[in-house]
């Protein structure tokens, strides 16, 4: 094995109960064409060799820096960095890095289900029965996905799924606080939209990113071919199914590879390398769900920014209600100033003439001051109603 690096067989179960202490940046888990893992602890130089890659492409999958969602076709490998889902894809490997981690532990319990072959079937009996249990396998095997695919849709539908469960979470504590804050303002509901409102945003961040880099790799041909590694690597390498029969007489598992080899090789020399449909299909269907996801989200802020609006006109008819009152007080205030002022003009002590021997004019003063400041009162009002400023 490369330098500084030691290498350990996978289990399953040991994967879940794995002390921190190896979740360290340098853990990282092979997988093979059949589906065995193998933990490795190395360091990203033994990778670099292992894989032939830069090491800027290396860097992307780094835990410790922040790097968007990426998919990168390389010559004989593609650097797959989705979120927590950090890898790289050969024409007959699969590195995944952390493999302890509580998000990645389905994805190596699905590579490991999934990646495989459909060659159980080989190992039935002499006779018609081997036969046609080859004849299966070689149907099997002429519509089976390259072993590059077959990795990459585990990667795709985990990011997809693991996208999709945490945008339902957030519609299942959403949808119910926007409710009640439409029910009741306050500042602890107030408080709590805030806090789900800034998650969503980060959230469509996230899948936003996802998406625009499907959609880049749908929208160029030429980058989908570069993740073509099996039609590449049978380019470079051209078997002939003579010279595969001699190196391998007893092994129909490793023969059916070479001819597969032999398949893709013709096909390029047919010119078929820039047939990308396969791949295209692949990476629609999972475009088409991570873009029902993104809906999902936008028709969540929808309703948070329609609950919003809600809640303003909420507030400005409140703030309404408020400027009425304060007419009808200023309207009242003004009235009674008037009735003070003649008040305070009798209220005087100064000595008047015309005051002495008219002590009944009294009431008939206050009744007329009293009618007068309702009148104009009533006034006001009327007016503020004509012109629309207060309601009717």
């Amino acid at each position: 094995m490369a330098r500084d690096g030691s290498v350990v067989p996978a289990d399953p179960q040991a994967l879940v109960v794995v002390k921190k202490k190896t979740q360290s940046s340098r853990s990282w888990i092979l997988f093979d064409s059949m589906g065995q893992g193998t933990i490795l602890d190395v360091d990203k130089y033994a990778i670099m060799h292992r894989v032939q890659i830069h090491a800027r492409d290396l860097r992307i999958l780094d835990p410790l820096l922040s790097y968007p969602s990426t998919i990168l076709g390389r010559e004989k490998a593609i650097v797959l960095n989705l979120e927590h889902i950090k890898a790289i894809i050969t024409a007959e490997e699969v590195l995944l890095r952390d493999p302890t981690d509580e998000n990645v532990v389905p994805v190596v319990e699905e590579l490991q289900r999934r990646l495989p072959q459909s060659d159980n079937n080989h190992q039935q009996g002499d006779g018609k029965e081997y036969s046609t249990g080859q004849q299966d396998i070689e149907a099997a095997e002429e519509d089976e996905s390259p072993f590059e695919f077959r990795a990459l849709e585990v990667a795709l539908e985990a990011i997809c799924s693991f996208l999709a469960a945490r945008t339902t979470e957030l519609e299942m504590a959403a949808y119910p606080a926007l409710d009640e804050l439409t029910s009741k303002i306050s500042s602890r509901n107030l408080d709590r939209v805030r806090k789900l409102k800034s998650a969503m945003t980060r959230l469509t961040a996230r899948v936003q990113k996802v998406r625009d880099e499907l959609e880049q790799l749908l929208d160029d041909d030429d980058d989908m071919a570069d993740l073509y590694l099996s039609r590449k690597l049978a380019s470079a390498s051209p078997v002939s199914g003579s010279g595969a029969a001699n190196w391998f007489p007893a092994s129909p598992t490793i023969g059916s590879k070479i001819s597969r080899a032999s398949r893709a090789s013709m096909a390029t020399i047919r010119g078929d390398e820039n047939n990308v449909e396969e791949l295209e299909m692949l990476l629609e269907a999972y475009f088409m769900q991570i873009d029902g996801t993104l809906n999902k989200l936008s028709t969540l802020r929808e309703y948070i920014d329609d609950t919003e609006d809600y809640i303003n006109i909420q507030l400005d008819n409140h703030r309404n209600q408020l400027i009425q009152l304060e007419l009808f007080l200023s309207s009242g205030t003004v009235s009674l100033s008037i009735y003070s002022l003649v008040a305070a003009i009798f209220g005087m002590n100064i000595p008047y003439t015309w005051n002495d021997g008219h002590g009944f004019m009294f009431k008939w003063v206050v009744i007329v001051t009293g009618v007068s400041c309702a009148f104009m009162f009533a006034l006001i009002i009327a007016y503020a109603r004509k012109k629309g400023l207060v309601g009717s």
